[in-house]
């Protein structure tokens, strides 16, 4: 394990960030543009956002690099500028930060599916060596490998982010199968630990996908097969329509009853992802110090 995650897990369970997404739109972000482009367009407007979570207890903060790799900018015409914007994502979650938290680089999924022919593995490497050397160069602390639904690519990109030699955090997303405990490739939470500690990976999870009722099961699994530390970062349930909008209202309160027996099924990094907001990340924070 990297000491960085030594450091950080010595006195008990790390308080991560929430959701970055939702965040963003309610700043601005039009559906079907890069969030990732707001780093160079907008970069004080992103930086609100870690700052918050900074100031709610954070731990750790995320960057706003999820989908800073070649095949998702290429969509919205912005390739050519994922090197500038990955860079200016760390920099800016590092500003936010100080001295009080880490920073944490997200690395999302391509897009793409291996299964469907749609990029080859070695193309995929290339993609995602490039945005996690720009993470590197930037000062970023480690690197999340979040959201990931297909195991062969979470491990290429994993791969990639271990050639920079700072410490890996590997999620996968559980919401498949009778009782939303599989990817959607079908891999279990036993198959996901074995493939990413063979991986080298130094911090194992999962991420989105349901709410924290169902990382509860998912996470007692993970912590019988492996010693590694598991980070948690749940939705806000998930969304329902209301008034023509998808609306997570599950309430912070909600969210963090759940808290303590997520620790005690193992959780060591716990934070939220989808419909999660600073609010969030103050009640897990009160909830984590309820128990120390």
């Amino acid at each position: 394990m990297h000491k960085l995650i030594e450091e950080l897990i010595k006195d008990g369970v790390v308080v991560t960030d929430g959701a970055w997404g939702t965040q963003l739109q309610q700043r601005g972000l039009k559906p079907g543009t890069s969030p990732e482009s707001m780093n160079l367009t907008a970069p004080h407007v992103v930086e609100e956002v870690p700052s918050l979570y900074v100031r709610s207890g954070s731990r750790i903060v995320l960057t706003n690099t999820f989908g800073g790799n070649r095949y998702v900018q290429d969509k919205m015409g912005m390739a050519e500028k994922v090197p500038e914007m990955n860079r200016a994502g760390v920099e800016i979650s590092r500003r936010a930060a100080g001295d009080k938290a880490c920073v944490f680089a997200s690395m999302g999924p391509s897009g793409k599916l291996l299964l469907m022919k749609q990029v080859t593995e070695s193309d995929l490497a290339e993609a995602f060596k490039e945005q996690a050397m720009a993470i590197a160069e930037a000062g970023a602390d480690a690197i999340v490998v979040e959201t990931m639904m297909d195991i062969k690519e979470a491990l290429i990109a994993i791969a990639a982010a271990k050639q920079t030699g700072l410490p890996v955090v590997g999620c996968m997303v559980f919401d498949a199968g009778k009782n939303k405990d599989r990817t959607m490739m079908g891999d279990t939470p036993e198959q996901v630990v074995e493939q990413f500690e063979k991986a080298g990976v130094d911090v194992i999870g999962t991420n989105c996908g349901q709410g924290i009722e169902g990382f509860i099961p998912i996470c007692k699994r993970m912590r019988a097969a492996t010693d590694l530390p598991l980070w948690m970062k749940p939705n806000a349930g998930l969304p329902k329509m209301v008034g023509g909008q998808m609306v997570y209202t599950t309430t912070p309160e909600e969210f963090t009853s759940h808290v303590p027996a997520l620790i005690d099924a193992g959780a060591t990094f716990v934070g939220g992802c989808c419909g999660s907001n600073p609010d969030f990340i103050r009640a897990i924070r009160d909830t984590v110090d309820s128990l120390s």
